[in-house]
């Protein structure tokens, strides 16, 4: 099926009216209701299928209602206390999620990779009054050494009685107040706690929504991890906002997708990542699947060129930040352009690229990309100066370096603590990275900036399909071919294994630093 895009008119139209569907006593309606809401309008409906388990909306908002309940009372919880939580995906994440949230708890999902230092930094920033987990993780959390509060395990839960709760029972936040923190993949140092509103959260669904249009009967593939914003977003917030079927995955592993896409999705959502194991896989049972979108990390073209002569299907791909709640644009333009160009921002979103100095540049001029909207975050927790340094004037600087291109769509050009200055030179490691990917032997690739005696230089590592050991000539040889001389990587780091990735599939660039300074090389 091709996706149309709306026109800019059509598209505030429906933000407009969707806007006022979630008014509740004159203010935007509390996130926190989002199942309540879905309950009303599609009760009947499955939210959600895992393994052999179909859960219906009126069924998941009866096990939500019923495990607030137990745990408000055994607790002595209050409206605004913070809880973790930690599951791998299952439908007990929601159950834990919604109820704390209708009970006017503050939600803390948390990574799922997190080794015992991150998650006690966690704990000591989050102060939460409860941790909610899977009972194989109780040991992880007991060996933070820290004086942990109450714990209560997918049993818990299991043990509910499921008596529906009235609607009045439900503890409504304020739109402006914090409602969720999201703790970042901590790539540049422990993870930050950014604070998201109700406001945050609903407009981005409804700017999503006033995007993609009202969908119906749909079943979206819940593959990527739920503690992450982007799956949150649309396996969580839009998909009940819809009342939309979730078929949900465990992992990311071969056998569960498969699984899963027998179910029949019509809405796969991945990581550049996932679209090249689905290009490893070269038959996955894609044809129930009506729009693919790529989102987490940059999409490199040949991912993205693979992928559509593999399965015939094209590959949309999107843009956002934990910090934007996160969707920024999506490109469902029908025009080939490469995938760094991540379309118009959505309804609401005002984009600006800036200097050094914070000075705007003009249309086509690479520089820092600036963005503002109802869907910024409130700030970082308990890091006001870390929020002072990239929040002014209800600006958001996002990090990314990029420009506009004449029709006003988002051209990522990479990072801008990535980016390699050389000899006054600005090298961008994603331009590499993408020349490095035409070769047929390599399957992920990364470029770091490392120092010489004459500034920074660029270095590749490089995840080769087989051992070759004419690597390194070929791939000199490659970019030659297509960058000028100082852009070549001074050295390329060729092997099979994988690359150090993040738990959503994204390259970890610190940890290819580290390795190249313990080598001693540049």
């Amino acid at each position: 099926m091709i996706m149309k895009r709306l026109f800019p008119a059509k598209s505030q139209y429906i933000f407009d009216e969707l806007y006022k569907s979630v008014m509740r006593n004159g203010k935007l309606m509390f996130a926190g209701r989002l199942l309540w809401r879905a309950t009303q309008m599609h009760g009947d409906t499955t939210a959600i299928i895992y393994e052999n388990r179909s859960i219906s909306y009126k069924k998941l908002y009866a096990l939500a209602c019923a495990f607030s309940k137990k745990i408000i009372q055994r607790f002595a919880l209050k409206p605004r206390d913070k809880a973790i939580i930690c599951f791998e995906n299952s439908p007990e994440f929601y159950i834990a999620y919604f109820a704390l949230w209708q009970a006017g708890i503050i939600v803390a999902p948390v990574n799922t990779f997190l080794k015992e230092k991150e998650l006690a930094h966690i704990i000591a920033d989050a102060q939460p009054a409860l941790i909610v987990t899977s009972s194989d993780r109780v040991a992880l959390f007991e060996k933070t050494g820290l004086t942990l509060p109450p714990i209560v395990t997918e049993k818990d839960i299991e043990d509910v009685n499921e008596s529906a709760v009235a609607e009045d029972s439900i503890v409504d936040l304020e739109p402006e107040e914090l409602a969720a923190l999201l703790y970042t993949s901590g790539t540049t140092g422990l993870p930050k706690g950014v604070m998201l509103s109700s406001k945050n959260i609903m407009t981005n669904v409804l700017q999503i929504a006033a995007l993609l249009g009202k969908p119906a009967e749909e079943r979206i593939l819940g593959v990527l991890p739920l503690f992450h914003s982007f799956a949150q977003n649309t396996c969580v917030w839009a998909s009940i906002f819809y009342g939309i079927t979730i078929i949900l995955v465990p992992k990311i592993e071969r056998r569960y997708i498969l699984e899963g896409l027998h179910h029949k999705p019509t809405i796969f959502l991945g990581v550049p990542a996932l679209y090249g194991l689905l290009c490893l896989m070269k038959t996955a049972p894609l044809d129930s699947v009506r729009l693919f979108v790529s989102g987490g990390d940059a999409l490199p073209d040949k991912i993205r060129a693979a992928f559509g002569l593999i399965y015939r299907r094209k590959l949309v791909n999107g843009y956002g930040l934990t910090e934007t709640t996160p969707v920024i644009s999506a490109n469902l333009d029908e025009e080939t352009v490469p995938a760094s160009n991540v379309g118009k921002p959505l309804i609401g979103i005002e984009c600006k690229v800036r200097d050094e100095h914070g000075v705007d540049l003009p249309q086509g001029s690479i520089g820092v990309l600036w963005v503002k909207g109802d869907n910024i975050m409130l700030g970082y927790y308990n890091a006001p100066e870390a929020t002072e340094k990239v929040l002014r004037d209800g600006w958001f600087n996002t990090g990314d370096l990029a420009y506009l291109d004449s029709k006003g769509r988002i051209v990522i050009t990479g990072r801008e603590k990535d980016l390699i200055i050389h000899k006054g030179f600005n090298i961008y490691p994603q331009e590499i990275e993408n020349v490095i990917l035409l070769h047929p032997n390599v399957i992920r690739a990364a470029v770091v900036g490392v120092h010489d005696g004459d500034g920074e230089v660029p270095v590749a590592f490089v995840q080769l399909r087989a051992e070759d050991s004419g690597a390194e000539k070929s791939l000199r040889s490659l970019c030659l071919q297509h960058l000028a001389a100082y852009k070549v990587p001074r050295h390329f780091y060729c092997d099979t294994k994988d690359l150090p990735a993040t738990a959503t599939g994204k390259i970890d660039k610190k940890i290819l630093r580290l390795q190249v300074a313990n080598k001693g090389e540049v």
